[in-house]
């Protein structure tokens, strides 16, 4: 629907209705005068200052002086006129009915009540630089962000300008954008008033800005809070124009004081926007390049991020109790350069990934291929989807675009939302995951790449893609229209099971969307995808760089730990970061994390480590597991692992993280384990700290009592056991045939570990496929009473169920 059917013009409105209103004095409740976004404003001015969130004093104009602003012109025939049955969809004609309504308001003067009220209410605030933004009446309603639809001119000065502003601004209700965007919602046209927010101007083009959310968005997962930022002044991170950096946060360990940053993303930020010295014609802003020392610092300090997250959750709480309901909350805030504080600019519901229901576990999978990515950058979503490309690199050339094309641009803002509406995918050069671009393709569902830097470049018009987004948080473009499939599970009313079902986790950037399979925790997460996929490094590599022989590999290193000081605190951040992720995502149940079980060889393949690894024969029975750590030579390494561990578990707050030692041969093994983990801080028995190790060699069974009398618990690892009782080398194609799990030696050794540990009061679960493979192999699990088994994720849901029904049947 574009308007209401015709019908008898509204009057103006009343002599006494305010036409101006301070934000102090307006809250929520006056959403119909002001708009979501000034009644937000007013809201948190009045009701959280003394929560310490910082929200710059300003007023509003009212849907009353809107209202005023078309009966004194007589503008709401010709509106009508225009706008009668219009459709969206003809973008021909949405061009022409755009400027054809804004051209009308642009040419009405404002009611000189209204102008004298903004005047004093100028002046009352001291006539300082402000920021003017619009605010829709039928804005921030659950379903529909209407993000922005209309315009916001910063850096107004002088009332002259800032009539103009107004002007402007109401003129903006009718972009082609805001037109398009109404109709997708149903709005009608004539039926939304606009209110203009006139808010004191935080200088960040001199510090910083962003936008937080206090849900993650690509995953919908309401324990993080995602905050970005990057220099100046935040229309670039909103519109796209810049890489921000970004940082996700764990909301519940915050509230207990802890400071858990989960993951740091260095972002480019080559350029920020701020005034323009002197203004130029009606542009008080411009753009400039940031120095190449900036774009490597982050723009924010830990502190402050901490203590924008901490701003978040208070929102957060604040509006989830006024609408009696979890409400995650979209906020752009700034820094002012000259006074270094932090101020919330805006604050409104959260309106896609909150929204989702949690009965349906919905994944897209690519078939196996062969295909290299073309373009790579950050994946929105979790989707996958095939399109032509469309090389446009402006909205006006739309007509250039059909239904189902995949949209590649530099960046998109909201007059881009008509092309968005038909797009299958986009790809931008610009942006991060709280551009425009992100926004929009969330709630329209669109698969959407954002920051791939060069797509524009790289892709050709008219050529087939495929778009994935379902390979974690890294999504690539791939030539031609690859297979692919959506699975969908149930998962309410899922049977409870007495046998824990825990998860195997290996990719942190998977964990958030992971931990909304029903399990019971997490029995297996492995640091080597962490080192290799996001270290990459040898740790001896970082401590002894001095050894290192390649000139190339120097390099290269130099390049992975710029920012770093220290070469061991790359190591450290990067693994705790990792680690932490997992952890929180399946907060408060627990995270197995067993130490790294790199062998010889695959540590040589790391950045450096052919400078400090042996050549074995067979590297499957030699330098790993318990026996590296203890060496000598490797010592520091692992030191390296257990403060990362430390700083995860008593710096963020995540003491649901349980260490397991692979591959201990001998108790005395795991003795000097356990005294290399107490000199650095990790002292089995304090702060609840567990301790595991894996149950996979023949010693491990036959000396369960000696290790239970040393670890709470074990993890049956059933690959090495098999390969040990059966005496056959796993990597060999030659005796592939003989590996088998159920074996009655290798079940005869896995029911002996299980009594031992139960006889001995602790825990022992076993991790591996082969339960959700073979229900022969499960059901003997239950019936030795196994206290939990652990599964890749595609298995969890089956297993649980197939569980569930042994259990059923062996009750009395």
């Amino acid at each position: 629907m574009a308007i209401a059917d015709s019908g008898s013009v509204r009057p103006a409105p009343a002599a006494d209705e305010p036409l101006v209103l301070p934000l102090a004095v307006v809250g929520l409740e006056a959403i119909a005068s002001v708009g979501g976004k000034n009644a937000s404003l007013g809201e948190m001015i009045r009701n959280l200052a003394a929560s310490g969130v910082r929200v710059p004093e300003g007023f509003a104009t009212t849907a009353a002086a809107y209202r005023l602003f078309l009966a004194s012109n007589g503008l709401e025939p010709s509106l009508r006129a225009i706008l009668e049955g219009l459709d969206t969809a003809d973008l021909a004609a949405l061009q022409a009915a755009g400027q054809a309504a804004r051209s009308l308001l642009l040419a009405a003067p404002l009611p000189e009540r209204l102008e004298q009220e903004i005047r004093i209410a100028y002046r009352t605030l001291g006539a300082p630089a402000v920021a003017v933004r619009s605010s829709a009446t039928a804005e921030d309603l659950p379903d529909a962000s209407f993000a922005g639809q209309q315009e916001t001119f910063l850096h107004i000065e002088g009332e002259a300008d800032l009539l103009e502003a107004c002007r402007r601004c109401y003129a903006s209700l009718f972009t082609d954008r805001a037109l398009s965007y109404r109709q997708l919602k149903g709005f009608d046209d004539l039926e939304v008033a606009l209110s203009i927010g006139v808010q004191r101007m935080v200088v960040a083009d001199r510090a910083c800005s962003g936008v937080m959310f206090s849900i993650d968005t690509e995953t919908g997962f309401r324990d993080a809070v995602l905050l970005t930022a990057a220099y100046g002044l935040g229309e670039t991170v909103v519109q796209g124009s810049v890489n921000p950096d970004e940082w996700l946060i764990f909301k519940p360990t915050l509230a207990q004081g802890f400071r858990p940053i989960l993951s740091r993303r260095l972002g480019s930020k080559a350029i920020r926007l701020v005034r323009a010295d002197p203004p130029e014609a009606g542009r008080p802003v411009r753009i400039e390049a940031v120095e190449p020392a900036d774009c490597q610092r982050f723009a924010l300090s830990d502190e402050e991020v901490l203590t924008l997250a901490r701003w978040a959750v208070t929102i957060e709480a604040h509006y989830s109790a006024l609408r009696g309901t979890p409400t995650p909350m979209d906020i752009e805030w700034a820094k002012d350069g000259p006074d270094g504080e932090l101020y919330i600019l805006q604050a409104r519901p959260e309106t896609v990934e909150s929204r989702r229901s949690g009965a349906v576990l919905r994944s897209w999978h690519l078939e196996p291929h062969q295909a290299s990515p073309i373009v790579s950058g950050q994946a929105i979503g979790a989707s996958v989807s095939s399109g032509v490309v469309r090389l446009i690199r402006d909205p006006a050339a739309m007509e250039h675009f059909q239904q189902g094309d995949v949209l590649v641009t530099e960046r998109t803002d909201p007059d881009w939302e008509p092309i968005l509406r038909m797009a299958s995918g986009v790809v931008t050069d610009q942006g991060g995951r709280t551009c425009h671009a992100a926004i929009i393709a969330r709630e329209m569902g669109i698969t959407a790449i954002v920051g791939s830097g060069d797509g524009t470049r790289l892709l050709e018009d008219g050529a087939a893609v495929t778009i994935s987004c379902c390979e974690g948080e890294v999504g690539h473009v791939y030539p031609g229209r690859l297979p692919f499939r959506l699975d969908e599970q149930p998962l309410s009313d899922l049977p409870a099971t007495s046998t824990r079902i825990l998860m195997n986790v290996g990719n942190p950037e998977e964990a958030f969307n992971l931990a909304a399979i029903p399990c019971d925790g997490v029995g297996l997460a492995r640091l080597e995808f962490i080192i290799a996929n996001h270290i990459r490094v040898h740790p001896l590599a970082l401590l002894h760089p001095e050894q290192l022989r390649s000139e190339q590999e120097r390099q290269q290193i130099a390049a992975l730990i710029r920012g770093y000081e220290d070469p061991g605190e790359y190591y450290i951040d990067k693994l705790a970061q990792g680690m932490a992720r997992i952890a929180a995502a399946f907060h408060p149940r627990p995270v197995v994390l067993r130490f790294s079980d790199f062998k010889s060889n695959e540590y040589a393949r790391l950045l450096g480590g052919a400078a400090f690894e042996p050549i074995e024969e067979n590297p499957m029975l030699g330098w790993r597991g318990a026996s590296r750590y203890t060496a000598a030579a490797f010592a520091p390494a692992f030191a390296l692992e257990c403060q990362a561990l430390k700083r995860v578990r008593e710096g963020m707050g995540l003491t649901n993280t349980i260490p397991m030692v692979p591959f201990c041969r001998t108790p005395e093994e795991g003795d000097k384990v356990l005294a290399l983990m107490a000199e650095e801080g990790l002292v089995r028995g304090e702060n609840g700290l567990e301790v595991f190790v894996m149950c996979e060699l023949p010693s491990n069974v036959i000396a369960a009592e000696a290790f239970a009398e040393r670890f709470d618990g074990f993890s049956i690892g059933s690959n090495d056991l098999t390969q040990l009782t059966l005496g056959l080398d796993r990597d060999s194609a030659l005796v592939a045939d003989l590996f088998d799990e159920r074996h009655a030696s290798v079940k005869a050794m896995i029911a002996l570990a299980i009594r031992t540990a139960k006889r001995c009061g602790r825990k022992i679960g076993l991790c591996g496929q082969a339960p959700s493979d073979h229900p022969d192999f499960a059901r003997f699990l239950v019936e030795e009473g196994i206290d939990s088994i652990s599964l890749n994720p595609d298995a969890v849901v089956r297993t649980r169920l197939a569980v569930a029904a042994l259990e059923a049947a062996a009750a009395p």
